[in-house]
C-alpha cells in the first residue's frame, strides 16, 4: 500500500514502512506536511506495535541539525523505530593543498580547465592551454599557454619539465616570454609572482617560495 500526498509518501513494505520525502520543496514545507500527516491521518498505521521505518530524503542535502528536525517528527510517534536514513552527502570542503593528477596531451586549440591544483603528466603543445584556479605542475613540455590562480590567487605557481610557453599567466599578471625560451637550459623551472612581476627560477628553489611546504601533498 502506498499513501501519497504532495511531498510525503508512506510506503508499506513487508517488515515496516518507507517514508519517501520530496527533495524539491522547501524544508519548511516538508516538515509541516510530515507533521500534519502523522498527527491527522493513518492512525491505523501509526498506532499499535513497533514499526520499523526507513527514511529516504532523495537528493536533498541537509545539515545534521536539519536532518534531526525530520527525525524528531517521526520519533514523536512512539511506535515508529527509525531503522535507516538515506540522504545525499554534503559536498566536502576542498583541500587547498590537494593535487589532482591528469595525463595526456593538450593539443592546439584545446583548453583544459581545472578547479584547484593540477599535476599534468604530458605535453602542452603550441596553441594548447591549461587554466587552473590553483597551481599547475607539468611533467612534460609546456609550449602552449598556462594560467594559474585563475580566480585571482597571486600565490599560484606554474612549473614544467620544459618551460617554453607562448604565454604564462598568474592571476591577472601576464608574461610574454622572449624568443630565447627554446634555447634555455633543459631543466625543470617554475614561474611565480614577486611584487606583482613574473619571476622564473629552478624547481629546487620552490621550497623557498613555499616556505618549505610539500607542494605535492595529496598525490
Amino acid at each position: 500500500m502506498t499513501v501519497q500526498t504532495k511531498h510525503v509518501r508512506i510506503k508499506g513494505i513487508k517488515d515496516g514502512l518507507v517514508f519517501l520525502l520530496d527533495d524539491k520543496c522547501s524544508l519548511e514545507e516538508l516538515l509541516s506536511e510530515l507533521r500534519f500527516k502523522l498527527e491527522h491521518s493513518h492512525q491505523n498505521i501509526l498506532t499499535g506495535p513497533i514499526v520499523h521505518v526507513d527514511v529516504k530524503l532523495g537528493e536533498r542535502v541537509l545539515t545534521e541539525d536539519e536532518k534531526e528536525s525530520v527525525l524528531e517528527i517521526l520519533r514523536s510517534q512512539g511506535n515508529l523505530l527509525i531503522r535507516s536514513v538515506e540522504a545525499a552527502e554534503a559536498p566536502r570542503a576542498e583541500d587547498p593543498d590537494s593535487l589532482f593528477m591528469l595525463s595526456g596531451m593538450v593539443r592546439s586549440g584545446q583548453v583544459l580547465h581545472h578547479r584547484g591544483n593540477l599535476l599534468f603528466l604530458g605535453d602542452v603543445n603550441p596553441g594548447g592551454t591549461i587554466i587552473c584556479t590553483g597551481d599547475i605542475y607539468i611533467l612534460g613540455a609546456l609550449r602552449g599557454m598556462a594560467h594559474a590562480g585563475a580566480e585571482g590567487n597571486e600565490e599560484a605557481l606554474i612549473a614544467a619539465s620544459l618551460l617554453a610557453p607562448t604565454q604564462l599567466r598568474i592571476a591577472e599578471c601576464i608574461s610574454r616570454p622572449p624568443d630565447e625560451w627554446e634555447t634555455r637550459e633543459s631543466s625543470m623551472e617554475f614561474a611565480y609572482l614577486k611584487e606583482g612581476a613574473m619571476q622564473i627560477d629552478k624547481i629546487h628553489n620552490i621550497v623557498k617560495i613555499r616556505h618549505g611546504l610539500n607542494v605535492f601533498k595529496g598525490v
